[in-house]
């Protein structure tokens, strides 16, 4: 250090790399590599990092927050998995979510579509074209509209008439899996159950806190207005928070924001810990201040991760991320 130089109170020799790619690498390969870039790849490996402990650790929770149109885009079977393998102790997602994914259970389909159509005309004039057909599109994902029919049989037949009067939404999700998986079952339909099927089945609770913002929730208003049945969302709140006051340790997976995003983090403002692992996947930016978007460092000033806790935030697109995180993870603890 020459004399013009001034003092580094912090500074380490890690030299940015030049990430190497090959044939045949696997996916975990390809993470680690991505710990010799920087940006948006140096946060993702360090995600894969903190999910490889976070699922890896015997004594760790996992609380899940699904938001976003993950279901429809072709995330369902890895949550799936996620699921059945072990690694989720509790799901907090959306009515939509919940709606798209018993839509496949019972033998509907999402279709690939197209956000201009032919590439003719505008925007516009594709969306009017497939409303005149009844074909509703979720970005480039197209979906019937008589699976919605479909899905309202289902629930005005299999799953609302088991209650009577009040219920918790868990009570309500874990009847909404059981019986998707007695129709799939019945009716031999190719794809999976689906994710209310297998936390039904694995005893994993699924929250909904927003419910009533979904097709599903709208159902379960319809049903009430001629029949002795009502949801009860603050009981889940006990619940939840009983599970994450007794965890020994936890983490938070959060993919999206939103309602499902805030209600994993708000637990710990009730319990004598916080999170000791957290990592969240969003497109959402923090400068407009909003929760989706917000750090995790940021929910430390809150007290819902640990000072000592570690955290990750992903800022891309999920359905790009998730698959990438979630395989390199299972690839190290799993190997």
């Amino acid at each position: 250090m020459t004399e013009e130089t001034p003092p580094r109170e912090e500074f380490a020799h890690d030299p940015i790399g030049h990430t190497s790619v090959h044939a045949g690498m696997s996916v975990g390969e390809l993470a680690a590599e991505y710990g010799n870039a920087g940006i948006g790849a140096a946060d993702l490996h360090r995600a894969v990092e903190i999910t490889e402990r976070m699922f890896g650790e015997r004594d760790v929770s996992v609380f899940f927050g699904l938001a976003g149109a993950m279901v429809p885009t072709g995330m369902r079977r890895l949550v799936v998995d996620l699921i059945r393998d072990g690694y989720v102790d509790a799901l907090v997602t959306t009515g939509a979510n919940l709606t798209h994914d018993a839509i496949e259970g019972i033998g509907g389909k999402h279709h690939h579509g197209a956000v201009h159509g032919d590439g003719e005309g505008t925007e516009r004039d594709h969306d009017e074209t497939l409303r005149d057909e009844w074909v509703d599109r979720i970005y480039n994902v197209y979906l019937p509209q008589e699976h919605f029919t479909l899905l309202e049989t289902h629930l005005r037949e299999e799953v609302f008439p088991s209650f009577e009067g009040t219920v918790s939404i868990r009570e309500l999700t874990a009847e909404l899996g059981r019986a998707t998986a007695a129709v799939n079952e019945e009716e031999g339909i190719d794809e999976d159950a689906g994710i209310a099927a297998a936390a039904y089945e694995e005893d994993v609770p699924i929250y909904c806190p927003a419910i009533q913002d979904s097709v599903l929730g709208l159902q379960a208003w319809m049903y009430s207005q001629t029949s002795e049945f009502s949801l009860d969302a603050l009981s889940d709140m006990t619940h939840l928070n009983d599970l994450a006051y007794h965890a020994d340790r936890s983490g938070a997976f959060v993919v999206g924001g939103g309602v499902p995003k805030n209600y994993v983090l708000q637990t710990m403002l009730v319990t004598p810990t916080a999170y000791d692992y957290a990592v969240q996947l969003t497109m959402d930016p923090p400068q407009t201040g909003g929760l989706s978007g917000a750090t995790l460092d940021e929910a430390r000033s809150w007290g819902k991760i640990e000072k000592a806790g570690e955290n990750a935030s992903v800022y891309a697109d999920a359905t790009i991320t998730l698959p990438l995180v979630v395989a390199a993870a299972r690839e190290r603890v799993e190997q």
